[in-house]
């Protein structure tokens, strides 16, 4: 990232105090999916189908991604990998029917996220997932929140945001990714397409089965292969 300053020569940030973090819609599968079986393999019908291709089943995700950090001798010292969140709450069935029985645990999504559901989110997922997994060898200086200008991201100025940012001897705010500067956005620019292209591999069956794959494919996401996406 380059800044600008109008008494020096523009320079290039490194972001090592940046998360990055954005939503993404997760498909179960994709519209049309081939697959192929050995002739003596003997696993059931692959087939699937849904009522329209405009139906097929979705969870929103959640991902906060930093610049991972090595050592000289390319050692990793840090993955970048914060975590990877989902908007779905757990209900109890109202009725019988063929699939399961009343008083079943389901899995139901939000209908809407909202700014209450997104301040949520911060406070009880990730600001206690950076506290987790930042490097102690700078958690004394600020640790900035990047996020687009989506209308259900809270502002920087949010005082609930606030008050649980400050603890613990964090410092960590929250800031918007510029206007018109899809390149300063390193979830859009590769890491939601490989997650998601690992996460096909998995063919998930259901809604359960769809978080499981997005956080095992999020998991199996290597330093390495991250840290290209900082340096586009």
């Amino acid at each position: 990232m380059m800044i600008r300053n109008n008494n020096t020569n523009p320079m290039f940030m490194n972001m090592f105090n940046y998360v990055h973090i954005n939503e993404k819609w997760f498909f179960l599968s994709k519209k049309v999916e081939r697959y192929y079986l050995l002739p003596r393999e003997h696993e059931p019908d692959p087939y699937h189908s849904y009522k329209s291709k405009n139906l097929i089943p979705k969870v929103m995700f959640m991902d906060d991604v930093a610049r991972p950090r090595f050592d000289e001798n390319g050692i990793e010292l840090f993955s970048g990998k914060i975590g990877i969140f989902w908007f779905v709450v757990k209900e109890p069935a109202k009725r019988n029917s063929k699939n399961r029985t009343a008083g079943t645990m389901e899995t139901k999504l939000f209908q809407s996220v909202t700014k209450d559901i997104t301040r949520a989110c911060l406070i009880e997922k990730v600001l206690p997932a950076i506290r987790a997994k930042w490097p102690t060898s700078n958690s004394n200086n600020p640790v900035f929140l990047q996020q687009d200008n989506a209308r259900p991201h809270i502002g920087n100025n949010d005082l609930e945001f606030i008050e649980d940012a400050q603890q613990d001897g964090f410092e960590i705010r929250l800031c918007f990714q510029p206007s018109s500067s899809p390149d300063l956005n390193v979830l859009d620019l590769g890491f939601f397409r490989a997650i998601q292209s690992l996460q096909y591999q998995k063919s998930p069956k259901n809604t359960d089965e769809l978080v499981e794959a997005v956080e095992r494919s999020f998991n199996e996401m290597k330093a390495k292969s991250c840290i290209s996406y900082f340096t586009i």
